[in-house]
């Protein structure tokens, strides 16, 4: 069951590849989005068993399902996005299924080779899609990402060689159960080594600074609902190759010494975005600074461990659902505005009713204000914090979060609420732009998801949480 996860979008990607007619590409998308969430669904009713290049452990079942439900949304928008872009749609439709594929296939590796596979089948699957526009600023943010996070994978592939070394005659193989079950006979020091290059190596995919400046560039010319796609569920995949790694060292009796570095990596990242998101003029820029800023913040939660390490499990949902529909109602905005400058966008109140609700709502989601899930994640992940007395991470912690937040309402509320006079086209004609249905009903459904998770967390679902990494006291 699990290699259907794979096969499928493989099969419907290479069907599109292969056909011109968008009507037939569009169904086959549509179709595609709708069959692998209904099998990822049925996983969660008839767990699988696994083998040695597939399993689906409760980590790998957190990030297939976050990816398959982020990816039925954009399907969504997708159909109607692509309607002006009709020549498009082969080859973008199926660059997104073998996108899928090789996300689904990083959640149910069961080996740290493949898994490295699939992170740099990923990368190869979403170039394509980056340079959708085809103008010279999406051809340098498309090479931008081959090139730096190829350089990342190449360290993580020199990780997996010493994980491998780290084994010794004792442990064939890089099978995870398998290293999880005989951590403690690894010998620590090239286990250390493995692990500093898997963090340097997943780190550059993931976005954590410094190694995240492919990221902007990449999440800026990408069309929306790729983006949301790079940012929702792509940054989550180089996260497992981390946590993956990070499990091993943890059992080994090494995890003060990993939670440590990932704490550092986490703050680093913490401090860079909220600099570079206090004089912004791209707004979905914008965004992909806001990107760095929550990876960070997951990086600090696992690092920390304990209630921390649950809260950033929690975050990772939470950001997942608000940074993709951000960048759904972000791909409305350029679509109306024809502009990606914050200065040049005004009035959304007015003209555009329904995105700006979906933006201010957007704003007080992925900026952590209540009552959205991410600053119930948040504030689980301080409480971690103040339960572990980490009184300088907390002071950080907390000021990065506010620059973070009277930046980006800065610039929200002003290209939701400034005034604006209509232009001579539009007093001619209607004031208000049309909002059909693909625009704001899959960002809408996100919405309301992550409005939920604030508003009530299932015990079932901490629960779950909890147990991803047993023995951490609390996550």
């Amino acid at each position: 069951m699990a290699w259907i996860l794979v096969i499928l979008p493989l099969l419907f990607g290479s069907l599109s590849l292969i056909l011109r007619n968008h009507r037939i590409v569009w169904v086959l998308l549509l179709f595609g989005g709708i069959l692998h969430s209904v099998i990822t669904l049925w996983v969660w009713i008839r767990p699988i068993e696994g083998n040695s290049l597939v399993f689906l452990d409760p980590l790998g079942m957190l990030i297939l399902t976050v990816t398959s439900a982020l990816f039925l949304m954009v399907v969504f928008y997708s159909i109607g996005y692509l309607k002006n872009h009709k020549e498009r749609s082969s080859l973008t439709v199926g660059c997104l299924f073998l996108f899928l594929a090789a996300m689904s296939l990083v959640s149910v590796s069961a080996d740290m080779g493949l898994l490295w596979v699939a992170v740099e089948a990923t990368t190869l699957a979403s170039a394509p899609l980056i340079y959708f526009h085809k103008n010279h600023q999406s051809l340098e943010a498309a090479w931008k990402y081959l090139l730096i996070c190829s350089v990342g994978i190449a360290l993580a592939l020199m990780g997996n060689i010493f994980l491998s070394y780290a084994g010794g005659d004792s442990i064939e193989g890089l099978y995870i159960p398998d290293l999880l079950q005989n951590a403690n006979r690894l010998d620590p020091r090239w286990l250390k080594v493995a692990f500093i290059l898997f963090l340097v190596g997943y780190g550059t995919k993931m976005g954590l600074a410094p190694l995240h400046s492919w990221l902007p560039d990449a999440h800026s010319e990408a069309p929306s609902m790729v983006s949301a796609l790079l940012s929702g569920s792509l940054l989550n995949c180089a996260f497992l190759g981390i946590l993956r790694a990070f499990g091993i060292l943890r059992l080994s009796g090494l995890e003060e010494w990993g939670g440590n570095i990932l704490i550092l990596f986490g703050v680093s990242s913490l401090i860079m975005a909220a600099l570079f998101l206090i004089q912004q003029t791209d707004f979905k820029r914008m965004l992909a600074y806001s990107s760095v800023e929550h990876m960070g913040i997951l990086a600090l939660g696992i690092g920390v461990g304990g209630l921390a390490g649950t809260g950033a499990l929690l975050h990772l949902i939470n950001h997942s659902l608000a940074k993709s529909f951000m960048f759904l109602v972000a791909g409305n905005i350029l679509v109306f505005y024809q502009t990606k400058n914050i200065d040049s966008v005004t009035g959304l109140i007015q003209k555009t009713p329904k995105t700006a609700f979906l933006w201010m709502a957007g704003f007080l989601a992925i900026a952590g204000s209540p009552p959205f899930g991410l600053f119930m994640s948040e504030w689980i992940i301080l409480k971690g914090l103040i339960d572990s007395e980490q009184w300088v991470l907390i002071i950080v912690y907390l000021l990065a979060l506010f620059i973070v937040f009277a930046s980006i309402a800065k610039y929200i509320i002003s290209m939701t609420f400034s005034d604006s006079s209509p232009t001579v086209e539009e007093s001619k004609g209607s004031f208000r732009r049309n909002e059909p249905l693909w625009m704001w009903v899959p960002p809408f459904l996100l919405a309301s998801v992550t409005l939920i998770l604030g508003l009530y967390v299932p015990q079932a679902l901490l629960s779950f949480l909890s147990a991803i990494f047993p023995g951490m006291g609390g996550i």
